[in-house]
């Protein structure tokens, strides 16, 4: 029961700081789409590192595990590009689009019943997709940890390519603001 309490509260807390960073806008997500509004940006490479250091966390004290699907180029292109064109088109990512509902936003509500169909979609054609898009170009199970040696040296590389992520869009972002 504890789990159900604090994924409802993480939930919470992340719902709210994407409604604060402006993440439910759909007009400041495209700002951020055309690289004139940075805080967006910013802030989905810093959720990326401090996601990476719970998960580290967790499965350092053994309590959480992962598990890692193969790599496969055509499925994750093409989950990809579909990603982008949906995001693209309707101003919200999958956790910006449930928040933006919360929020009242009633485009966020066609934008959200439009995932959980193609969701369904993709349900019913998953075992039949698998030996057209993922087989062929599987590359097997990819992780930083194999390609460092150590889960530290991961971590590491991660938390710097993202921090300076960070500091980059900070820096080319705000000055086409300014």
């Amino acid at each position: 029961m504890t789990d159900i309490w604090l994924g409802l509260f993480a939930g919470t807390a992340f719902g709210f700081v994407i409604q604060r960073i402006g993440a439910t806008n759909p007009h400041k997500m495209a700002l951020a789409h055309l690289m004139r509004e940075p805080y967006i940006p910013q802030f989905m490479l810093l959720v990326v590192i401090f996601s990476a250091l719970g998960l580290f966390a967790l499965e350092a004290s053994g309590g959480g595990t992962t598990r890692v699907l193969p790599t496969s180029l055509v499925a994750t292109g093409l989950g990809g590009v579909i990603f982008g064109i949906g995001w693209g088109c309707s101003g919200y990512c999958p956790g910006t689009c449930w928040a933006a509902v919360g929020e009242g936003r009633m485009d966020a509500v066609f934008t959200l019943l439009g995932g959980l169909a193609g969701t369904v979609v993709f349900a019913h054609l998953h075992e039949s997709l698998i030996p057209m898009l993922y087989t062929p170009t599987s590359l097997g199970q990819l992780t930083l940890v194999d390609w460092f040696g150590h889960p530290g040296a991961a971590l590491g590389f991660l938390i710097i390519l993202f921090g300076v992520g960070v500091l980059l869009v900070g820096r080319f972002w705000s000055v086409q603001n300014g």
